[in-house]
C-alpha cells in the first residue's frame, strides 16, 4: 500500500482563558464583517457573517420610504449578538492570528463599530428623504387633483375634493416638521379658491354648496393649521346665498325661499341678511305693477305665490322686525283686489268661465271695492257669453234703466234665472210657475205651439227697462243641472213692447215677441 497523505496541522492547544481576547473577537464580531472569527481562523463563520450582512443590505437598500421592517431589523440585530457571543466565547481560550495583542484588537473593534453606526445614521438620512420625497409626491398629486377637479361641477368633483383633503390633512398631522407639510398651507390656500371657483365667477347659486362644504374643512384639519382660512368662505357664503335668493326671486322660482332662509339662519347680523327684507318688498312692488300690465293673471297669481313664501319665510327665519310679514301681507292684499284687472283680462281674451268665477270671487271678497260693482255685471256677461259668444264682445258697464220695456214670463215648472247683457247688464230670478208642465219635443213641433199663451194661467213674470240696442238672454234652469241653458238675442228698438216666454221640454227654450 502506498502510504497515506500527511493529515492537517494540528491545531494548537488551548491557551489560558483570556478575558480581553474574547472581548476583542465579540467587539469584531459586532460590526457585522466577521472579523472576529477571521482572527480566530474560522474561516466558514466569518463567511456566515459576510452573507448575512450581505443579504440583510440588499434587503434594506436602497433606502426608501418604508424603511426596514423592525422583523428583519431584529433577525439581524439578533444574529449579530449571537456572533459576538459566540465569538466571545470561542476567543476566550483561542490565540488570535494578528494582532497578537488583545488589547489592541479590542481598540480596532471599538473603532470598526463606527462603520454599522455611521452606516445606520446614512440610512436613517436616505430613509428621511425618502419619505419626504414620498410625501412631496402626494402632495404634488393632491395638488393636481384639485387641479384637475376644478374643471368639473362641484358635484361631481366633491370626492376627488375630499380625497385631497385627506392628503393635506395628513400631512399637515403625521409629518409637520416635513418640507411637505411647509407646503399645504399654499395648497390648501389654492384648495380654497379652486372649490370657491363659481364665487369668483359670480355664479352665486352654483357657489353656495362648494362654499357650505368649505365650512366643513376646519373639522377635519389639525386645529391652527388653516389660519385665516378657516372663516375665508363665511362672507362668500352669505353674499352667495343672497344673490342667489335674489335670482330665483326675480326668476320666480321656489328655492329663493330657501336660500334666504338659509341666509338668516346662518348669518344673521350679516350685510347680506340686512338685505332680505329689501328686496322681498322689492319683489312685491314689481308683482304689483304688473298687476297693470299685459299679464295681469299672473300677476296676481305671483302677488299670492309671494304672500305665502314670504309668509313661509316669517314664520321659519326668526322675523324679529316683523318685514317679512309686513311685506307678505301686502302681496296678499295686492293679489286680492288685482283679480278684477285678472278677471277683464281674461273677459277681453274670451275665456269667459275663467273670467265669471275670478270676478264672482273678486266680488264675494271685496264688498266696498269700487270695482265690486262692475266685477259682478262681468260675472253676469261672462256667463251669457259662455252660451252667446258675440255677447262677450264688449265689457259691460254699470249702466242701467231703458225706455223699452221687456215682460219675461216662466212657463216652466222650474225656478229660472233670466240673465241679460248688452247696453245694460242683470239678471232676476223667477220662480216656477205651479201647474205648467215640462213640453214634449214632439210638441214643441206642432204648427200652433205657442208657450206663455194660457190666458187663465198666471205665469211668473218680471219687466224690466233696457234702452235700444242688441240685448243677450240666457234662461237658466234651477231644478235640472243637466238642462242645457236656452238663448236669445233681443234687437231692441222703441216703440215696441217685448217679451220672453221660458219654458222647459228635455231642456229649456225661450221665445221672443
Amino acid at each position: 500500500m502506498p502510504p497515506l497523505p500527511p493529515g492537517p496541522p494540528p491545531s494548537p492547544p488551548p491557551g489560558p482563558p483570556d478575558v480581553w481576547r474574547a472581548a476583542a473577537v465579540a467587539v469584531l464580531n459586532l460590526s457585522g464583517l466577521g472579523l472576529g472569527y477571521a482572527l480566530l481562523r474560522r474561516r466558514l463563520a466569518t463567511a456566515a457573517c459576510w452573507v448575512v450582512t450581505g443579504l440583510f443590505l440588499l434587503f434594506a437598500l436602497p433606502a426608501d420610504a418604508d424603511g426596514v421592517p423592525g422583523a428583519a431589523l431584529a433577525g439581524y440585530a439578533v444574529l449579530l449578538l449571537a456572533a459576538a457571543v459566540h465569538g466571545g466565547l470561542t476567543g476566550l481560550r483561542t490565540p488570535l492570528v494578528r494582532p497578537g495583542s488583545a488589547p489592541l484588537a479590542l481598540l480596532l473593534g471599538v473603532l470598526l463599530l463606527a462603520v454599522p453606526a455611521g452606516g445606520a445614521l446614512w440610512y436613517q438620512d436616505a430613509h428621511d428623504e425618502a419619505v419626504e420625497q414620498q410625501l412631496l409626491g402626494r402632495l404634488e398629486r393632491a395638488d393636481d387633483l384639485v387641479a384637475a377637479s376644478g374643471r368639473q361641477p362641484f358635484g361631481t368633483a366633491r370626492a376627488d375634493y375630499r380625497t385631497a383633503l385627506d392628503v393635506y390633512r395628513d400631512i399637515a398631522a403625521d409629518h409637520p416638521g416635513s418640507r411637505a407639510a411647509h407646503k399645504v398651507p399654499d395648497s390648501l390656500r389654492t384648495y380654497y379658491t379652486t372649490v370657491a371657483a363659481p364665487y369668483g365667477h359670480q355664479e352665486y347659486c352654483d357657489a353656495v354648496e362648494p362654499l357650505k362644504y368649505l365650512r366643513t374643512v376646519p373639522d377635519t384639519m389639525p386645529e391652527g393649521r388653516l389660519g385665516s382660512l378657516a372663516h375665508w368662505p363665511d362672507g362668500r357664503l352669505a353674499t352667495a346665498l343672497y344673490e342667489c335668493g335674489a335670482q330665483r326671486i326675480a326668476a320666480d322660482e321656489a328655492d329663493w325661499v330657501t336660500r334666504f332662509g338659509d341666509l338668516l339662519d346662518t348669518f344673521p347680523r350679516s350685510a347680506p341678511a340686512a338685505r332680505v327684507v329689501p328686496a322681498v318688498d322689492s319683489a312685491v312692488k314689481t308683482a304689483e305693477k304688473a298687476v297693470d300690465g299685459d299679464e295681469p293673471c299672473a300677476a296676481v297669481e305671483r302677488l299670492h305665490t309671494l304672500n305665502t313664501r314670504i309668509g313661509d319665510l316669517s314664520r321659519s327665519a326668526g322675523d324679529t322686525d316683523g318685514g317679512l310679514a309686513k311685506a307678505a301681507g301686502r302681496a296678499g292684499r295686492s293679489g286680492d283686489s288685482g283679480a278684477y284687472a285678472c278677471g277683464v283680462d281674461q273677459y277681453r281674451d274670451g275665456d269667459f268661465a275663467a273670467a265669471q268665477k275670478t270676478m264672482e270671487r273678486f266680488a264675494a271678497d271685496h264688498e266696498h271695492d269700487r270695482n265690486r260693482a262692475r266685477a259682478q255685471k262681468t260675472a253676469i256677461a261672462a256667463e251669457v257669453a259662455q252660451t252667446l259668444p258675440a255677447a262677450g264682445r264688449k265689457l259691460p258697464t254699470t249702466a242701467s234703466g231703458g225706455s223699452i220695456s221687456i215682460t219675461v214670463k216662466n212657463d216652466s215648472p222650474d225656478d229660472i234665472t233670466v240673465l241679460y247683457t248688452g247696453p245694460v247688464t242683470g239678471s232676476f230670478t223667477l220662480k216656477g210657475c205651479g201647474g205648467c208642465r215640462s213640453y214634449s219635443f214632439a210638441d214643441t213641433l206642432a204648427a200652433r205651439f205657442k208657450p206663455c199663451n194660457d190666458s187663465g194661467r198666471d205665469y211668473p213674470r218680471r219687466t224690466i227697462s233696457l234702452p235700444a240696442g242688441t240685448t243677450y238672454f240666457v234662461h237658466k234652469p234651477h231644478g235640472d243641472r243637466a238642462a242645457t241653458p236656452a238663448s236669445d238675442t233681443a234687437k231692441l228698438r222703441p216703440g215696441y213692447i217685448y217679451t220672453e216666454c221660458a219654458y222647459s221640454t228635455r231642456t229649456l227654450g225661450s221665445s221672443a215677441n
